[in-house]
């Protein structure tokens, strides 16, 4: 995708352009509908054309929003997607990207924000794996996240450790520790991300789980779960009774 402003992309792009008035009204007949029926009804194209009138004036997004869908898999995919590889979608330029990345930011600090406040993070397992899928499930490389909570299981602290390949991550279990006492952490919830999409722990995943509680615990740290995220679900260690 070449640096030319959006501007002069939308100006580029052939047909939809020629008939702004259908446009307008087909925009309002779609967020119409959105106040209306909700976005839990409405189809993911409908909701991402939405999104997309947003970030990408004057044009019809209904066909972008299809385009994007088919190149990224998911709804979710298109707002994980690489900014190069958004930019190399006809019709989005460089500061549509980045209103696409706003946007995402904007969705993780919510998903951050339900699980992080005074609440114990156990009694809203849901959101939790809500959250961490929504960070993690659609990266194209491994991540080792850390969730420090403190005595009553409130969160302390979230923080992605180490970025590894497409199918590893080097994780260091006294490291791990070290940053849970520099926190003053006593409980522990670590997240990883299979890029391949399924949740699966590995023999390796489930070794350096043990090795980190077998440390933990005699420091008094808890280590309540190990979570791997994937495209098509989730996996918990305790509760495949690895831990």
């Amino acid at each position: 995708m070449c640096d030319r402003p959006d501007a002069f992309a939308e100006a580029s792009f052939p047909g939809p352009l020629d008939k702004p008035d259908d446009h307008a009204g087909h925009r309002q007949r779609v967020r119409e509908r959105f106040l209306k029926v909700g976005g839990e009804a409405l189809e993911d194209y409908e909701l991402l054309e939405l999104v997309l009138q947003l970030v990408v004036p004057r044009r019809d997004t209904k066909a972008l929003a299809k385009t994007l869908l088919r190149e990224f898999g998911s709804f979710s995919g298109v707002f994980n997607a690489s900014q190069a590889r958004l930019e190399k979608v006809d019709g989005l330029g460089a500061t549509s990207v980045a209103h696409i990345k706003v946007i995402q930011s904007v969705a993780a600090r919510f998903g951050r924000d339900r699980i992080d406040s005074e609440k114990p993070i156990l009694s809203s397992w849901s959101q939790l794996i809500d959250y961490c899928r929504s960070q993690m499930a659609f990266e194209s490389v491994e991540q080792f996240r850390i969730l420090f909570l403190d005595k009553k299981n409130r969160l302390i602290a979230d923080e992605v450790q180490q970025t590894g390949t497409v199918d590893h991550t080097p994780v260091y279990p006294r490291e791990v520790i070290k940053r849970s006492l520099e926190l003053s952490a006593t409980a522990l919830i670590l997240v990883h991300n299979h890029p391949s999409g399924d949740p699966a722990p590995s023999s390796a995943d489930v070794r350096m789980t043990k090795e980190i509680a077998d440390i933990a615990k005699p420091l008094g740290i808890t280590l309540h779960d190990h979570i791997i995220v994937g495209k098509s679900g989730h996996a918990s260690l305790r509760g495949l009774k690895l831990l």
